[in-house]
């Protein structure tokens, strides 16, 4: 019997959460955030990477740069996310996705239900309304799980 791909993201889920988060961190060391303050507050990352972003040739870009920015600020929504609200990564199955499933974070929503929000789809929203806002981002992720919100 072959593992699904979802399958195979659930048992990788450890790592995919520890990767995740070790970027973020390399994104606060490249904008002089030392690794102890953001592990305190990770809201202390929203001004200097606002900063970070407005200042990007975004029409310049091309798809690699796209990606890469994605990448990193899903990995931001989602640490906060975690850091702030007690979310964690999960795998959910999605049939409308080319791989069959999504990362997305779980927390508590205020409500005491279950919340969650797919850091991925909240950062290609906020592509689709430039210029980018770091703190619109954060908020949208709150309330889609549900979360009191910190923003």
């Amino acid at each position: 019997m072959q593992i699904s791909e979802a399958d195979q993201a659930r048992a990788n889920l450890e790592q995919w959460a520890q990767d995740a988060h070790e970027n973020v961190l390399g994104i606060a060391d490249m904008l002089n955030v030392p690794a102890e303050q953001y592990e305190q507050d990770a809201l202390i990352l929203i001004g200097p990477l606002q900063d970070y972003v407005s200042k990007l040739p975004l029409d310049e870009f091309e798809q690699d740069d796209w990606v890469t920015l994605h990448n990193d600020l899903a990995s931001y929504v989602a640490d906060v996310g975690i850091r702030e609200h007690g979310a964690s990564w999960k795998v959910l199955d999605d049939e409308t996705t080319p791989r069959g499933f999504r990362y997305i974070i779980e927390g508590t929503a205020h409500d005491g239900e279950a919340g969650h929000v797919d850091p991925f789809d909240v950062v290609m929203e906020e592509f689709g309304n430039l210029p980018i806002q770091i703190a619109r981002m954060l908020a949208n992720a709150e309330v889609t799980i549900g979360a009191n919100p910190l923003i």
